[in-house]
């Protein structure tokens, strides 16, 4: 499998697997599928059992094509949509656990995936396939445009290379407003800062502590850097492990 090397702003490296291509497509193919059987369905059912086909036989060419988009929309936004709702994933990759990220590090945000389903109509077909194909990190040409590359999510077997920490059933949380937080977001801090601990680096778990305090609105009440984080991350999985 292909080895994804994500670099985060504080210049730590994180590895992932990239998606494969097999993987890629058959997410693709079983999206493809539901979009053709909500087309059938929508087709079959409101457009000849509820009579729409006979009460639009009256109308004028531009009315029917406006109706016709009504009804199709879903099918045209449909990997915007669940991309955007699911945090980089569609019904297809949730199935293949699969999903997209950035390549920086950070949670893919709306824009990212407005340049992958715009580059949609220019990946369909031979074009998509060579570019996954000789592209090192499997990306297509929305990926490439978007900063954004597919990873697997199979590859999370032990405690260690997930975002959960062992936590004792009497555990106090100290920090409730931990659950601002995002998996993602909690997955780098994790990764950052087993990085930064190895090698002793104080000033990237400042940086971490600081931008943590920022996001979460909390202050640092465990005395040194290491600990504050340390405890971050059990709060998070002690709020986030019932959800």
């Amino acid at each position: 499998m292909t080895q994804l090397s994500i670099n985060t702003t504080q210049n730590v490296n994180i590895n992932f697997t990239a998606a494969s291509m097999g993987e890629r497509i058959i997410g693709y193919l079983i999206d493809m599928l539901i979009k053709i059987a909500y087309m059938i369905v929508i087709y079959g059912v409101i457009f000849y059992y509820f009579g729409v086909n006979e009460m639009m036989k009256g109308w004028d060419n531009w009315s029917k094509f406006a109706m016709m988009i009504v009804f199709f929309l879903p099918v045209m936004f449909y990997s915007l949509i669940q991309e955007s709702i699911f945090e980089g994933q569609t019904f297809g990759k949730r199935l293949l656990k699969i999903k997209v990220v950035k390549i920086d590090g950070y949670q893919a945000g709306l824009g990212d995936y407005i340049i992958r389903w715009l580059f949609r109509i220019v990946d369909i077909g031979i074009v998509g396939l060579i570019t996954l194909a000789v592209n090192d990190k499997i990306q297509r040409l929305g990926d490439i445009s978007a900063g954004t590359a597919v990873i697997t999510l199979k590859n999370r077997v032990t405690i260690n290379s997930t975002i959960l920490q062992e936590i004792d059933d009497n555990y106090v949380a100290v920090y409730p407003t931990v659950i601002k937080l995002s998996d993602n977001d909690v997955r780098i801090i994790k990764d950052t800062f087993e990085a930064a601990y190895l090698r002793n680096d104080y000033d990237v778990m400042n940086k971490l502590k600081l931008k943590i305090e920022q996001v979460t609105g909390v202050k640092n009440q465990s005395g040194n850097n290491p600990d504050f984080i340390k405890t971050i991350l059990k709060d998070y999985n002690y709020y986030t492990r019932n959800m």
